[in-house]
């Protein structure tokens, strides 16, 4: 019987822990940038 990896397990999950918490932090700077960035589009038109 094959006896369990845990450091490898342990690597695992801590690399898939810091991939999330990348993605994360791209999409907030994306939306920051998206908010400062771009004026929206939805306003109304204030010379109509």
């Amino acid at each position: 019987m094959a006896k369990p990896n845990y450091p490898y397990e342990k690597r695992q999950k801590d690399l898939a822990k810091k991939k999330k918490q990348e993605e994360k932090q791209q999409e907030k700077r994306q939306r920051k940038l998206d908010k400062s960035g771009v004026p929206p589009t939805e306003a109304p038109n204030p010379s109509s």
